[in-house]
């Protein structure tokens, strides 16, 4: 389940990925690029509770390498031709895949990790390498020019054999919790929706840093596109570390005091982004992404643990709702970046881990 969440989260960062060869080969604006963000994010978004809600009637199995295959052949497809609209489109379809993947993904893992955070953490941790190694594949395919982005679709292919071979071996444990029906408790609405409320920030932190960060860096240090790329490769490849490593503070410290500290982290990080010049704001992003991966997996367990009735609905928000909206902010970052600056736009995305800081406050261990 890990690797092959590997493989389908690849596609959420590919079209982050991607903005700095639109800009460049097709001349978007900053609006324009952020826009194609937007369409990935827009669908996946609206239809990610609908897939929730349906895990949580019947289970959909088959759904995970499907969405696998959805999610590739997007991506795939936005590098080909200059339409602006069929890009739009292509990334929907994407958005549209990993939206139908991480519900049902979500409950599988729970199944699999027998409720342990640490295994849970192992699970988010795939999701988060593919995010890393998603502007490193999309340099290496293309690099030379957008049109060689149908090989962008073999993590696909790769992602729903593994997926279909996880849900294979998952079968008879999931046949035996279907007997069981064990009352598991009351769900928490209202603490759930304050949880929800802290990473929709932090989502937005992630996917304004993810669709601009390397077009950022390059203007602070007067570096290529390499430079670029590799700001960005920083602030995915904390999550290798940042996942795992906040499941096992979490078993000592508890989880709430966890995801707190790390969202107060995040606030110096992403001002020491946004003021530090020179080489020293790779420093910055990494420590931002400390501070926005530590608590991924942890915001997982917590919203299932706060609906432990309604275990789809909760992966479907926290694993992948929340994450979406993040990107419904980018088009407002780069209408204010093609008005201003860059910088001006990521200033904004001091404050709000802060409020996430304040929604958390006063929650208590499900």
């Amino acid at each position: 389940m890990s690797l092959g969440h590997a493989c389908v989260d690849v596609y959420q960062g590919a079209v982050a990925a991607l903005v700095p060869y639109f800009v460049a080969e097709r001349a978007y604006t900053y609006a324009a690029a952020s826009g194609v963000v937007l369409a990935a994010s827009l669908l996946s978004s609206v239809v990610q509770p609908l897939f929730g809600a349906l895990t949580d009637r019947r289970e959909l199995p088959w759904l995970l390498p499907l969405a696998a295959l959805a999610g590739g052949a997007g991506v795939a497809l936005c590098g080909l031709g200059g339409s602006y609209a069929l890009t739009l489109a292509a990334v929907a379809l994407s958005g549209v895949g990993v939206a139908a993947y991480h519900p049902e993904a979500a409950r599988v893992a729970r199944l699999a990790a027998g409720g342990s955070h640490t295994a849970m953490g192992w699970f988010s941790l795939g999701g988060n390498v593919g995010f890393a190694l998603a502007p490193l594949l999309v340099w290496a395919v293309v690099a030379g020019g957008l049109g060689a982005s149908p090989l962008l679709a073999v993590p696909a292919l790769v992602g729903a054999a593994l997926c279909a071979a996880a849900v294979r071996a998952v079968g008879p444990r999931a046949a035996q919790a279907a007997g069981a029906r064990v009352d598991c408790g009351r769900d928490d609405w209202p603490s759930f929706l304050r949880l929800s409320g802290a990473v929709v920030c932090r989502s937005i932190v992630f996917l304004g840093l993810s669709t601009f960060v390397a077009l950022y860096v390059r203007e602070r240090t007067g570096g290529g596109e390499a430079a670029g790329t590799a700001a960005l490769f920083v602030l995915y490849a904390g999550g290798a570390v940042g996942t795992v490593v906040g499941a096992r503070l979490a078993e000592r410290y508890g989880r709430l005091t966890v995801v707190r500290r790390s969202y107060a982290l995040t606030v110096l990080a992403v001002a020491g982004v946004v003021v530090v010049p020179g080489p020293a704001v790779y420093g910055f992003v990494a420590l931002a992404s400390a501070g926005l991966y530590v608590p991924f997996a942890l915001h997982i367990t917590l919203g299932q643990d706060y609906l432990p009735g309604r275990v789809g609905t909760a992966g479907g928000v926290t694993l992948g709702l929340t994450v979406s909206v993040g990107g419904l902010a980018a088009p407002v970052l780069g209408a204010l970046a093609d008005a201003a600056s860059l910088q001006f736009a990521l200033a904004p995305l001091v404050v709000l881990p802060a409020v996430g800081v304040l929604l958390l406050r006063g929650l208590a261990e499900p």
